[in-house]
């Protein structure tokens, strides 16, 4: 199948599914509204036929296009029997944290026949995000890109790209046989393949005509917007015989380097440049993905392919089908040198016109473990985790249990009571060799417990993985803020020697990091955004089992560093 490009910034073509109201500022930017019908449709992909919960019929869903500064109001109608909401992954949500998505943290989900109009404004952003359901799995076929362009009149700090085009990369997952697994305590199944845009490719079987394919002209640039929306893996991208420079990720400009293979976890982004060849090659090429894995657990070993495709010269007599096919070599499953020295290579653009504001001065430490655990398994109940246990996780040995309220609303209403404690611990309450040899007692601590932060506070959050189980990376997605990745490294979190090595000039800034397994990672943010702001990990399962948090902004004095008060068709639960 063939692409629909996305065109420059100067022109900007609109599909049927977006309306948008010209109520132009120079300044602040126009609102576009976007209507969301949520419904099951049939898809055919592996040779099986299923119905899969999209939105407007689309699989991937549609695409979002916007501007720096415009206002965006979706309204999600749910025509689905399953529970619903929309998270606009890496929308900082500046006081509008009722638009943040995350069932029972800043909403309740829109219930079968209801909708929902999230209302916010794009500040200070630009570049590539996705949307995607936050609710159980359903985000296995509810997401789509997100493209954030510049304010009208202000240039990429790249030369202008001839073409544009999103790249999802996604996986197909059973959600009735993960439901089973999670009543048991096991694992998931593994998904039943990857896909680019939606499609499969010819690496899997009965899938050669659901295959995306790229067609570019020689000698043209075009701004590949790469996005992981796998459900549990992290994934290498390459394409053969191309070299790709990357500029951009989760929506900050970086300091642009060349590489031929990518690593992106799931919720992260990449903007990358890829300058075709200036003469017809002769050839066709496949862009393909497959999995950095880390873990112990069982994963999908397959790759997905796509296709780089020439269009032929004038007048050729010769098809695409008589030319070689090359394909790239993708680094090795558990490559993490590979995957270390990438990480190591991403920095802040950190220029007069797009600064890096790192926090200098920290008012608040934390130091919180990542990873897995177990939870005993109910009487009179069979259990398919670690010696008859369920498999769990945690921060700080703490695995969160989802509320029935949503947070931000009592919070809002000071109603807290029943609903959440203040009293997330900020560091481990039992110190360990968090990569040595794990304790014996691996049994998390259930319970809905938050940090609260006064308004603008400079945090400084250094993240531990652990060997209880396994050390595994784990990709940390925080929710309502940016965040500058100031160390990184191996082995246990030392605070007396790290910090003179953080990097405080130029560090990436980003919304979701990979905390290195058997290692660390250490941010600083600021805490500007008022509301409930929900931290986890990013691979479903691990999510599911409990690794997520919450944290709670106060308003600050004045009245612009106040949360919005809820809009009148909140959902309610």
């Amino acid at each position: 199948m063939g692409v629909s490009l996305l065109p420059s910034p100067a022109f900007l073509v609109f599909f049927s599914f977006f309306t948008f109201c010209l109520l132009v500022d120079p300044v602040l930017g126009i609102t576009r509204h976007y209507k969301f019908d949520v419904k099951l449709h049939n898809v055919t992909r592996l040779c099986h036929t299923r119905s899969i919960i999209s939105v407007n019929g689309q699989f991937p869903g549609p695409r979002i296009v916007a501007r720096e500064g415009d206002q965006l109001l979706i309204k999600v109608v749910n025509h689905v029997h399953n529970n619903v909401s929309i998270h606009w992954h890496g929308i900082r949500q500046l006081r509008s944290g009722w638009a943040d998505g995350p069932a029972y943290v800043t909403q309740c989900p829109i219930q079968t026949g209801q909708s929902y109009v999230y209302n916010f404004t794009i500040v200070g952003q630009r570049g590539t995000l996705f949307w995607h359901a936050h609710i159980s799995w359903l985000r296995a076929t509810l997401y789509g890109p997100f493209v954030i362009l510049p304010k009208r009149g202000v240039p990429y700090p790249f030369a202008k790209p001839y073409k544009e085009v999103p790249i999802e990369s996604g996986s197909m997952q059973i959600l009735r046989l993960i439901s089973q697994a999670f009543q048991t305590g096991g694992g998931p199944n593994i998904s039943d393949a990857y896909t680019i845009n939606g499609l499969p490719g010819p690496l899997y079987n009965c899938s050669a005509k659901d295959t995306f394919k790229l067609k570019v002209k020689t000698g043209k640039t075009y701004l590949l917007r790469l996005i992981n929306a796998a459900l549990n893996d992290e994934l290498f991208f390459s394409i053969a015989n191309h070299t790709l420079t990357a500029v951009d990720v989760d929506a900050i400009y970086v300091k642009p380097f060349e590489t031929e293979t990518l690593l992106i976890t799931p919720g992260q982004t990449t903007n990358v440049i890829l300058k075709t060849k200036p003469s017809y090659p002769n050839a066709t090429f496949f862009m393909t993905a497959r999995p950095y894995v880390t873990g112990q657990g069982t994963f999908d070993n397959s790759t997905v392919a796509g296709i780089l495709e020439y269009e032929s010269p004038p007048n050729s007599l010769h098809s695409s089908k008589m030319f070689p096919l090359f394909k790239p070599i993708l680094p090795a499953l558990n490559d993490t040198s590979f995957a270390t020295n990438f990480a190591s290579r991403l920095r802040s653009l950190a220029s007069a016109q797009y600064p890096a504001n790192v926090p200098q001065k920290v008012d608040k430490h934390f130091f919180f473990t990542v990873g897995l655990g177990t939870s005993p398994c109910q009487h009179n109940q069979t259990c398919q985790g670690p010696n008859g246990t369920k498999f769990a996780a945690s921060v700080n040995n703490i695995s969160f249990t989802m509320p029935t309220t949503a947070l931000l609303q009592a919070h809002f209403f000071g109603q807290s009571n029943g609903v959440y404690t203040p009293d997330f611990p900020g560091t481990p309450t039992i110190p360990f060799n968090y990569t040595g040899t794990p304790p014996d007692n691996t049994v998390v601590i259930n319970g809905t417990k938050v940090v609260v932060l006064p308004f603008n506070t400079s945090v400084e959050l250094v993240m531990q993985d652990t060997n209880i189980l396994g050390a595994e990376s784990h990709p940390l997605h925080l929710h309502g803020f940016n965040f500058f990745v100031v160390g990184q490294g191996f082995g246990n979190f030392d605070p007396n020697k790290d910090p003179a090595k953080f990097n405080l000039i130029d560090p990436i800034e980003r919304n979701t990091v990979g905390v290195p397994s058997g290692g660390l990672v250490a941010i600083r943010f600021l805490a500007d955004n008022p509301g409930v702001w929900f931290m986890h990990c990013h691979l479903e399962v691990h999510t599911s089992w409990g690794l997520k948090m919450a944290w709670i902004v106060l308003d600050g004095e004045l009245p612009t560093q106040k949360l919005l008060p809820p809009p009148a068709d909140l959902p309610k639960c």
